[in-house]
C-alpha cells in the first residue's frame, strides 16, 4: 500500500509524507536531514579519502594498544604464578612450561580451524597481492578475529617462544583497510576502484609498522622496501598522514593511561650527547655491519633449508597436516624447557621479555667492567632499575652468557619460526641483532679500558650504541631493508648514532643481498607464492640477449578457421594440453 502524501503549509508544492508532515519537529528533522546529507556528500567525494586513512591509524592503534595491555597482564599473571608456586622445582618448572605450551596450541588450533590464512606473519602473502596476484579469501574481515586471538596467545608467552608482531599487525591493518574500502564502495555506490584499493592497502601496511613501534617515518619506508617492488609517490602522504595518526594516537593512550608523562620514545636510552663515539670507532661498526651481514646469511640460508625439511619430513609434516597444535604445543615444550631460569634459561636473561631485552642491550654502561672482581646476587625477581643483572653468571661472566645466548637463539628462533601460529618474526631478529653488537662493543670496552684515543681526548667506549648498531643491521639485513637504521632512532629518540648505524646496515645488506633472498622473498620461494621477484644484479653480456634466444618456437597453434578434420587431427597428433587460437594461419 503506497503511503498517503500531502502538502505542506508554505512550501513550494514539492509532496511529503503523512509521517513526516505530522512528525515531531519536522523543520529541525529537515535541518538534520540535509545537514547530514550535506556531510556525506564532502566526505564521500571521489579520491578525498583522508578519514579513511585517519579512521584507520586510530582503529589500528586503540587495537594496538588494547592488545598490549591484555598481554602485559597476562605475562605478569604468569610471572606472579612462578613466583608463588613454591619451591617445588617440578611445579615451578611445570608453571613454566605449561603456560606456554597451553597458549600456542590454542592459537595454532582456534586460528587455523577458523580460517588457514590466519598462520606466519602474513608479509610474504601481502607482498605477492601488492605485486598484483589475487590471493582469494586472504583480506576478509573474517580473518581479522582469529588473527588477533592467535597473535594474543602467541605473544602471551613472553620471550619463551621469542616471537613478534609485526608482520601479522601489518596484515591486520591491511585487513581493516580492505574492509573500510569496501564500505566507501558500498556508501557512495559507485564501482570497484583496484587503483584506489591498491592505495589504501599500500598506506595500511605501513600503519601496521608505525602502530607496533610509535615509528610513522620508518613504518612508511619499511613498508616501501619490505612490500613493494614499485612504489608511486602519489601513495606517499597517505602512508606517512596514516602512520602518524596511528604512531600519535598509540603514544597518547599511554599517557592517558599515566603509563608515561608525555609522548615518549618506546626505549628510552642516556647516551651522552657531546660525543658519542670517537672517529676511529667508525672502523668497528663497519666490523660489526660485516659479522651482521655474514650471520644473517647463515640465519637465512639455515631457516629455509629447515622450513624445507619440516614441510618434506614423514613425522612433522604428517602433524602440520593433520595435527598443527600438536606441532605446536611439542616445539613450545622444548622451547619452554630450555629456558626453564633455574636450568639453561639462567644463562640467557630469560626471566626478560622481549622489551626488557631491549631495555637492557642498549645500557651504555659497560657490564664487563661492572661486573669485574665482583661476585652479584642472583635476586628472586629481575630488578627494573638493573635488568642487566640477568645476563651475569659467576661461571660464565658477561661475555659467556652472550655467546650462549647468540648460539640457542640461533636455532630456537628458526625452531620458532616453523610454528603454524599468528606471529611476527622482525622483533626477534632485532634482539638477536643489538645482542651481537652488545658482544662486540662489550669486547671494545674491555679492550680499550679507557676508550680510544683521538685528538689528545679520550671518550669511553659505550657497549649500547654497538647495540642499536647491531640491532638495526642484523634485522636490515635479514629485511633487505635500509630502513631499520631509522627505525633505531625512532625507537630510542636519539639519533646520536646515526652515521655509525647507517654504516653497520649498508655494510650488512650489502653482503646478504649479495648472498641470500631475504626472509620474506625465502617464505615466498618455500609456500611457493605467484611472486617473480626484483632481479638486483645483471652481468654485462646479458643486455644484448633477447627473448628470440630462449623462447620455445615449436609451438602448435590452431586458427579460426581451420576445419574440424584438421582440428581433430592436431589434437590426436600432439601431447600437448594447450593450444593457442589465432586468428588465422
Amino acid at each position: 500500500m503506497e503511503e498517503l502524501v500531502g502538502l505542506r503549509e508554505g512550501s513550494s508544492g514539492k509532496p511529503v509524507t503523512l509521517q513526516e508532515l505530522w512528525g515531531p519537529c519536522p523543520r529541525i528533522r529537515g535541518r538534520i536531514r540535509r545537514c547530514l546529507e550535506w556531510l556525506k556528500e564532502k566526505l564521500f567525494r571521489v579520491d578525498e579519502d583522508w578519514y579513511f586513512l585517519a579512521i584507520l591509524g586510530v582503529l589500528m592503534a586503540l587495537i594496538s594498544y588494547a592488545m598490549n595491555f591484555a598481554i602485559g597482564r597476562v605475562v605478569r599473571a604468569h610471572m606472579w604464578l612462578y613466583g608463588e608456586i613454591g619451591d617445588s622445582h617440578l611445579l615451578r618448572y611445570l608453571s613454566w612450561t605449561v603456560y606456554p605450551v597451553a597458549l600456542l596450541s590454542f592459537s595454532s588450533g582456534f586460528s587455523q580451524s577458523i580460517t588457514p590464512f590466519s598462520g606466519g606473519s602474513g608479509l610474504p602473502e601481502l607482498k605477492t597481492i601488492l605485486s598484483g596476484v589475487i590471493l582469494e579469501n586472504y583480506l576478509d574481515i573474517k580473518n581479522f578475529g582469529a588473527k588477533v586471538a592467535g597473535l594474543s596467545c602467541t605473544l602471551a608467552t613472553g620471550s619463551t617462544v621469542f616471537l613478534g608482531k609485526v608482520g601479522p599487525f601489518v596484515h591486520l591493518s591491511v585487513m581493516i583497510a580492505a574492509y573500510l574500502g569496501r564500505v566507501r564502495t558500498r556508501t557512495i555506490g559507485e564501482s570497484e576502484n583496484k587503483s584506489k584499493q591498491h592505495e589504501m592497502l599500500v598506506a595500511a601496511a605501513a600503519v601496521g609498522v608505525a602502530t607496533v613501534f610509535a615509528a610513522p617515518f620508518s613504518g612508511v619506508l619499511f613498508s616501501i622496501e619490505v612490500m613493494s617492488s614499485h612504489f608511486t609517490v602519489w601513495n606517499y602522504w597517505r602512508g606517512f598522514f596514516a602512520a602518524t595518526c596511528g604512531a600519535f594516537t598509540f603514544r597518547l593512550l599511554a599517557v592517558f593511561n599515566s603509563e608515561q608523562e608525555t609522548i615518549t620514545s618506546i626505549y628510552k636510552t642516556s647516551f651522552p650527547v657531546d660525543v658519542p663515539f670517537d672517529l676511529p670507532e667508525i672502523f668497528f661498526f663497519v666490523v660489526l655491519g660485516a659479522i651482521c651481514g655474514v650471520l644473517s646469511c647463515a640465519y637465512l640460508f639455515c631457516q629455509r633449508t629447515f622450513l624445507g625439511f619440516v614441510t618434506t619430513n614423514r613425522f612433522t609434516a604428517k602433524l602440520l597436516a593433520t595435527s598443527k597444535p600438536v606441532y605446536a604445543a611439542l616445539v613450545a615444550l622444548i622451547l619452554a624447557s630450555i629456558t626453564y631460569p633455574p636450568g639453561v634459561g639462567h644463562f640467557m636473561a630469560s626471566r626478560l621479555s622481549m622489551e626488557q631485552l631491549l631495555d637492557s642491550l642498549f645500557d651504555n654502561n659497560s657490564w664487563a667492567w661492572m661486573t669485574q672482581n665482583s661476585s652479584l646476587p642472583w635476586t628472586a625477581e629481575p630488578d627494573p632499575q638493573n635488568l642487566w643483572l640477568e645476563w651475569y653468571h659467576p661461571r660464565l661472566t658477561i661475555f659467556g652468557t652472550l655467546v650462549f645466548f647468540l648460539v640457542m637463539k640461533f636455532w630456537m628462533l628458526i625452531l620458532a619460526t616453523t610454528i603454524p601460529v599468528p606471529a611476527g618474526y622482525f622483533l626477534p631478529v632485532f634482539v638477536y641483532g643489538a645482542a651481537i653488537g652488545r658482544l662486540l662493543g662489550e669486547a671494545l670496552s674491555l679492550a680499550f679500558p679507557e676508550g680510544i684515543v683521538a685528538g689528545g681526548v679520550i671518550n669511553p667506549i659505550m657497549p649500547g650504541g654497538y647495540a642499536l648498531a647491531g640491532a638495526a643491521a642484523f634485522s636490515g639485513a635479514v629485511t633487505h631493508t635500509i630502513s631499520t637504521a631509522l627505525l633505531a632512532f625512532e625507537l630510542t629518540g636519539q639519533i646520536l648514532h646515526a652515521l655509525p648505524v647507517l654504516m653497520a646496515v649498508l655494510m650488512a645488506n650489502a653482503i646478504s643481498q649479495n648472498c641470500q633472498p631475504s626472509f620474506y622473498n625465502g617464505t615466498i620461494m618455500m609456500k611457493k607464492l605467484p611472486y617473480l621477484p626484483w632481479i638486483r644484479g645483471r652481468k654485462i653480456g646479458s643486455y644484448p640477449t633477447t627473448v628470440g634466444h630462449f623462447m620455445n618456437c615449436a609451438i602448435t597453434t590452431l586458427a579460426k578457421d581451420t576445419p574440424l578434420e584438421q582440428v581433430v587431427k592436431v589434437v590426436t597428433s600432439t601431447d600437448e594440453a594447450q593450444y593457442p587460437l589465432v586468428e588465422s594461419t
